[in-house]
């Protein structure tokens, strides 16, 4: 028997402003992410905040491993 399981890597990410989050800004960032293999797992407004923070996964690879411990590779 292996301890294999499967490994996520996270984003998350604040956008809009106090003014409000536009739903088509929402929109275009879910998608784009999309595009790149993130899965939207809780998107939510904090409190007394226009704005909204979406937090996404998808399967860790070796890849996205490697690029993670090289210096300044990260996600910012």
């Amino acid at each position: 028997m292996t301890d294999e399981y499967q490994k996520w890597e996270y984003r998350v990410q604040t956008i809009g402003s106090i003014f409000g989050t536009k739903d088509q800004l929402i929109q275009s960032t879910l998608d784009e992410w999309g595009e790149e293999g993130w899965e939207a797992v809780n998107v939510f407004t904090p409190e007394n905040s226009g704005k909204v923070t979406i937090v996404a996964k998808r399967p860790l690879t070796e890849r996205a491993r490697r690029m993670r411990s090289m210096p300044g590779m990260g996600q910012g």
